[in-house]
């Protein structure tokens, strides 16, 4: 298996732009830095989110993306996609969907962080790149991303390496979290599956309930 790295440290404050007539703020708009930064319990020092209900937070401290994926993108709107593109504060290289558990405990740097949930993507996105099916296509492929709990705060940089510490006992990857999410699920006991993960974040966990309760009901 590859050595996972991050290849770019992306922040960004909120800024607000024009959509179709009405003002909207958002962070979407993230730049690489070279610097070392500090991650702390709710987000990277320097970073910011400006829809806080969504974004940010204990279980959304941090949004990552893999780098593998950029390609794919460029080919299907035929424009280049770099660090930062998709409002992600770690671009990784090495990791993907596939391969990410929710519950995965990785150091990077000095700090410790566990996968929490993948990331939703939302109309945001679809703003910055002017592509209005982007965040159904990203929800299509299962090309999401994830977000990043911190177990312990520390300093990260460009180029640190992901050293995994610890995986659930039963460990369901984001692309099989994503497909029970976005597919037509209904295992009863799939569903159940999930939700009983212990590092799944609470909003997740709420969203399959639901869904799990609406199944039930049939």
């Amino acid at each position: 298996m590859s050595v996972a790295k991050v290849v770019s440290l992306n922040i960004g404050q909120p800024k607000t732009v024009m959509l179709d007539g009405t003002e909207i703020t958002t962070a979407i708009y993230k730049s690489p830095v070279d610097s070392p930064l500090l991650l702390t319990k709710t987000n990277i020092v320097g970073d910011g989110q400006a829809d806080l209900v969504h974004h940010g937070g204990f279980d959304q401290a941090v949004c990552v993306y893999c780098s593998e994926h950029f390609l794919f993108w460029e080919h299907l709107y035929q424009r280049p996609f770099e660090p930062g593109a998709f409002g992600e504060n770690i671009t990784l290289f090495g990791r993907t969907e596939e391969e990410i558990c929710i519950g995965d405990v990785f150091q990077i740097g000095t700090a410790i962080v566990q996968v929490s949930q993948p990331r939703q993507p939302c109309f945001k996105l679809a703003m910055r790149h002017g592509i209005k099916d982007l965040p159904l296509k990203i929800q299509q492929t299962g090309y999401t991303g994830f977000h990043l709990r911190v177990i312990k705060e520390g300093m990260i940089q460009r180029g640190d390496e992901l050293h995994l510490l610890d995986r659930s006992k039963n460990p369901l990857s984001i692309q099989y979290i994503n497909k029970a999410k976005y597919g037509k699920q209904t295992n009863v006991e799939a569903l159940q599956e999930i939700i009983e993960e212990p590092a799944l974040s609470e909003a997740w966990r709420n969203t399959f309930l639901k869904k799990l309760q609406n199944l039930l009901k049939k």
